[in-house]
């Protein structure tokens, strides 16, 4: 199951992307493989030459009351450090933010998140976007009749 942030791709251009592992507790594992996470208002940031996930909200596990952790603390991202010093040089662009996309689990069992380097979309991309989908969903129709 994968906790996807649908908003992210509807407010900014992604330019590109990046697959990082999380640091996680044992019951905010279990959190996301029940599918309690919300990446609604979440964003990374790099403080000290580190990636931190901040915003992200994990619901705390019922079963494991006693260890439960502040639901929407900072969680380290981890990237080898020549890939997030690159996406500091890229953030010192104007206009350009890190976003994540999507929180899933590997093959191996591994809990990974799906980070974009973003641009922000203005009101007029928002438009187009949403035109060219009605546009589509139309050409859909016709050809299924």
């Amino acid at each position: 199951m994968a906790i996807i942030n649908r908003r992210a791709r509807h407010e900014y251009h992604i330019l590109e992307t990046y697959e990082a592992g999380m640091m996680l507790k044992g019951p905010e594992v279990k959190s996301i493989r029940a599918g309690m996470a919300n990446l609604a208002e979440a964003h990374c940031l790099i403080r000290n030459e580190r990636l931190l996930l901040s915003g992200c909200h994990i619901s705390p596990y019922k079963p494991a009351a006693l260890n439960n952790l502040d639901p929407v603390r900072s969680r380290e991202l981890l990237l080898h450090k020549r890939e997030i010093l690159k996406w500091m040089g890229k953030l010192k662009e104007k206009g350009l933010t890190l976003v994540p996309l999507k929180i899933f689990f590997n093959e191996r069992g591994f809990a990974k998140i799906l980070v974009g380097l973003a641009r922000g979309k203005k009101l007029h991309d928002k438009r187009q976007d949403s035109k060219d989908r009605d546009v589509k969903r139309d050409l859909d129709r016709q050809y299924k009749m």
